[in-house]
């Protein structure tokens, strides 16, 4: 059970460990960053604590661990669950990895990276590029995103098909415990069998076991060709089947393919400029196809001009644009990144981040949309994203000429009906998104019971006071 911490003494006596910078209470500058990205959580804080090293964030987690104080762990602000949102009581304190941002080593050879929590994405792609090497995680935030939430939450992105999720991608962690412990194990270690793989209970754990204050990433060759096609395709089953065909064409070069459907297209070129339709026609589906090589003469340009010929000629595919230039491809990617911001313009919406077998998805759009279209004749389905990994954003958009309020009062009935066919699919309410404060409940609904006792076995483990980020993935008590 944690207790407040707002009184003056603790906060001048942590700031006369820290330094009086690191510990900020001022209205203004915690203003922005006790609302979450999606604008779903309006919570309160104490105060913001920014260390600037490993050592201050164990002495900040030594001290709030001491005084049962609740630490909310927060990098970019970009959850979609309102994963780093303290709650509203005004006696948890935000950490913010900020100033942990340094990018501590590269070796080519090794082809390995090892960043800062703190560190921007972008900036840790552009470091790995600087060194001709590749950093493969991809996300429309990634200007903004830090690479500790990107850990903490398991990110996956465009490129999961080809490279996995962020547990894919890391080599090895360096950990603050709730008790100010720190646990270092940034090995570059491609093979490691002993004992427990204790770091990858702290990835996708949302800063509920520890806080992430640094990684060794995997990286791969630079990429040297690419090609990117923005495809009408003539329904979801066809779109399965152009992947799978691609990948065996392409001796699996396929490192993205996402699907998009016309009311999407019709959003973005709508609501975001300077968003161009690719194709001329208009079409029920389309996927962004992206083959990639690290060899400068891979003729992959040509492969998929061939791939794309068959399926059209098999009737999958109905029309195909493949960029001739990497300006074109660009605005296919525009499009396709830019379909969240073109809901937010277009009005309420109705989320859901779900993923199936992804030879299952053509039957679960299929009946998933019957129910949708049965029940909520107001909504119009935006099913959409990685299709590649079976990972689609399932969201229904509120008809212009339908109240708000009315449509959004639907949002737990609808929650209820796609998720029950979720699972009956087999599949995740939580592709990659990840639990934060908005799917405890659903977690606690259709995590298997023997699962849940386990978490709650390793959070009792590595946080027995439950000071880290209360209310987060798990139910507090």
């Amino acid at each position: 059970m944690t207790r407040p911490a707002s009184s003056a003494a603790a906060l001048t006596e942590l700031a006369g460990l820290l330094g009086e910078d690191c510990v900020r209470t001022d209205a203004g500058e915690l203003g922005p960053l006790l609302i979450d990205h999606r604008g779903l959580y309006h919570g309160n804080a104490a105060a913001l604590i920014r260390p600037r090293s490993v050592a201050q964030v164990a002495t900040t987690l030594a001290f709030c661990n001491a005084r049962r104080i609740g630490v909310v762990p927060q990098g970019g602000n970009t959850s979609y669950c309102g994963g780093a949102t303290p709650d509203a009581s005004g006696s948890q304190v935000i950490v913010s990895l900020g100033r942990l941002n340094r990018i501590r080593e590269i070796d080519a050879l090794d082809y390995s990276l090892t960043a800062e929590a703190g560190c921007l994405l972008a900036e840790v792609q552009r470091a790995a590029a600087d060194a001709e090497r590749f950093f493969p995680l991809s996300l429309g935030s990634e200007g903004s995103c830090q690479i500790g939430g990107n850990l903490s939450t398991n990110a996956g992105g465009t490129s999961v098909l080809r490279y996995g999720m962020m547990r894919d991608l890391v080599l090895g962690l360096e950990v603050v415990l709730a008790d100010g412990r720190v646990l270092n194990r940034l090995t570059r270690l491609r093979k490691d069998n002993t004992g427990y793989d204790v770091k990858s209970l702290f990835l996708g754990a949302e800063g509920t076991l520890g806080i992430i204050t640094a990684a060794t990433l995997k990286l791969y060759p630079a990429v040297r060709s690419i090609a990117t096609a923005f495809v009408a395709v003539a329904s979801v089953q066809a779109a399965v089947e152009l992947l799978s065909s691609l990948r065996n064409r392409s001796g699996d070069r396929v490192s993205s393919f996402e699907l998009i459907p016309r009311l999407a297209v019709d959003l973005t070129v709508r609501h975001v400029q300077p968003a161009i339709d690719p194709l001329p026609g208009r079409h029920d589906w389309y996927v962004l196809c992206e083959l990639t090589s690290p060899r400068a003469d891979e003729p992959l340009e040509s492969a998929l001009e061939e791939a794309l010929a068959s399926a059209h000629a098999g009737g999958l595919v109905h029309d195909a644009a493949i960029a001739q230039n990497g300006r074109e491809a660009e605005n296919f990617w525009f499009v396709r990144e830019n379909i969240p911001r073109a809901q937010r313009l277009d009005g309420a919406s109705l989320k859901h981040d779900i993923s199936v077998p992804v030879s299952m998805l053509p039957q679960f759009v299929k009946q998933a949309g019957q129910w949708l279209a049965s029940h909520v004749p107001e909504g119009r389905l935006i099913a959409y994203g990685h299709v590649g990994d079976g990972n689609l954003h399932f969201n229904l958009n509120q008809d212009p000429l339908i109240p708000a309020q009315a449509f959004l009062a639907r949002a737990d009935e609808v929650q209820r009906a796609i998720h029950d066919l979720v699972q009956e699919f087999g599949g995740s309410f939580s592709a990659e998104h990840g639990i934060g404060q908005l799917k405890v409940g659903e977690l606690e609904r259709y995590a298997p019971a023997v699962e849940l006792e386990l978490m709650r076995a390793i959070k009792q483990a590595f946080d027995p006071n439950g000071i880290m980020n209360p209310g987060k993935v798990l139910k507090s008590h």
